[in-house]
This record gives C-alpha cells, structure tokens and sequence, in this order.
C-alpha cells in the first residue's frame, strides 16, 4: 500500500495530513490559500507543502473552497477545485468525500458535487463516532466553528449543507482569526456606554485573541485587516478604531478590556449553539 494524504482544501487554507502505509499519522500542515483571489493560490499553496508527499501517495480530498465568490455557484467550485487538484497530482489518484456516501474516485465527483461540497465537517464527525459513544464535536477553526452530535456509532447532524447546518447551529460563522469584529456583537462597552461598532472591517478575531493571550502560534496565516503587525500594540490599535478610539496611554488598557468581554461574547454564541443542539431529543444523551 501507498501512503495517504489527506487535503483539505478551504476557501482561506489547504491542508495536509499524510498518513504511512500503516495508517499512522506521520505529518500535518497547514498553509495560506486565498483562493477567493484565484486557482494559482490553490496552486502555491501545494508547492509550499508538496516537500511532505511522497510518490507514488494516494489522496484523499475534503472541501470548502467551493464556496468563495471567485465561481457563480458551488457545482462550479466543485469541478473547479477537482479539475485543479487533478491537475497537479494526477486524477487517478484522487478520491473525493462525499459525505453519506463515502469516497468517490475522480471522474464521480460531478454525480456527486452537492455531497462533496463543504463535506469537511461529516468526515470529523464520522471519525469521532467510531467509537460508539454519544458526545459533541466542537471543532473551532480560523473562520467557522463547527457543532456535531454523535451518537451509537452515528452523526446525527440536522444539516447536510451549509445552509442547513446554519439553520440548525451547526455551523456557526465565527473563528479564532478571520472573523470580522464587527460581527461579534451588535453593541459594545466602550467608555461607559454601550456603543455600535464601525461597520468596517478593521479588525477580525485574531486581534481580540491575541489581546487576551489565547490565539494559538500559527493560528493566524493572513495579512491583519489593516495590513500591519501582528503584535498586541497594532491589535489594539486596530481594535479600537473598530469603536471610533486612539491607541494611547488610557485607551490600552480600554482595548484589552472591550477583547476580553468580545472574547465571552464569541464563548457564549457557541455556548448558546451547543445548548441548543445537545437540548434535542435526537441529539442522544446530552454530553457531560
């Protein structure tokens, strides 16, 4: 047998994880993929990972990418992303997850594009219930966050598209990074008064996160709103423009203090998300 490689491709980054002949995890990686801007950066995204292949290895494809706006609809992100993918390793050697269904080799996805299309999520859940035990996968990316019962060896999820899973709470659009902080709360505590963020984007989650010390090294892949530093002065600094302020003297402190009340605001959205799906008589037994 060959080794595998597992690719997730995503609408912000690809990827890795290679697996031995033996079935051993043996590396992970992730990179940078804008796809949003174009199919090459899918393009160098690969030749930044592609050192951790090795020939003659077999893989196995996940998706998102299908969603960003560089394509019409998602049938044609599909095709699109496969036909690259094809391109660059070799369509005989491709799989696709398509969700219920399990893989399809290339040549199948266009029969299956809707399954394959943002399938991601099912192939974490179905690892996680192999086991047979009821729980909750939680699984907190840069951009989303993904809520799943498991239960008897079953996903018991009550979407199976993103428009579904976000009716249901399952997929909720907020992550650790690139979440735009003007979503994260319609109002904010600022100076003594509640006030409405800047309809702007001037600051995502990565700055409230690294302003509390909880972003995790190499969580934050792309350029910052603004295009400036990653370090705790240039977060607040963007953070309070985000309700009209300066970085000064006074104001440092303000900014750690609106990052950490907008970091409970993010815990208590997906808190308020796994209540709901755990509260329901399909979920199994609620997770302790």
């Amino acid at each position: 047998m060959s080794a595998i490689v597992g690719l997730d491709v995503g609408g912000a980054h690809l990827k890795l994880a290679r697996l031995s002949p033996a079935g051993r995890l043996e590396a992970a990686r992730i990179a940078p993929c804008p796809l949003w801007r174009g199919l090459d950066e899918l393009e160098r995204a690969f030749a930044s990972i592609e050192g951790e292949i090795p020939p003659g290895a077999s893989f196995a494809v996940t998706m998102t990418g299908e969603l960003v706006d560089l394509w019409p609809d998602r049938q044609t992100g599909v095709a699109a992303i496969s036909d690259a993918l094809g391109a660059l390793v070799g369509r005989d050697r491709l799989v696709f997850y398509a969700g219920a269904t399990g893989f399809v080799p290339a040549g199948e996805e266009a029969a299956h594009w809707s399954a394959i299309a943002s399938a991601n999520w099912r192939a974490t859940a179905a690892a996680a219930a192999v086991g047979g035990e009821t729980g909750l996968l939680i699984d907190i990316g840069s951009t989303t966050s993904d809520l799943i019962p498991f239960a008897s060896g079953e996903v018991l999820a009550r979407g199976s598209d993103d428009a579904g899973r976000m009716a249901a709470d399952e997929l909720v659009y907020l992550g650790i990074a690139r979440t735009p902080v003007m979503a994260l709360a319609a109002r904010m505590p600022f100076g003594g008064g509640w006030i409405s963020p800047m309809a702007e984007f001037f600051a995502t989650t990565a700055d409230v996160f690294r302003l509390t010390g909880d972003l995790p090294d190499g969580a934050d892949l792309h350029p910052a709103a603004d295009g400036g530093a990653k370090t705790t002065e240039a977060s607040a600094r963007r953070l309070l423009r985000m309700v009209g302020a300066d970085l000064d003297a006074q104001t440092e402190a303000q900014a750690h203090a609106l990052a950490a009340w907008l970091a409970e605001a993010a815990l208590r959205r997906l808190c308020d998300a796994a209540a709901l799906t755990i509260s329901r008589p399909d979920a199994g037994r609620a997770p302790t």
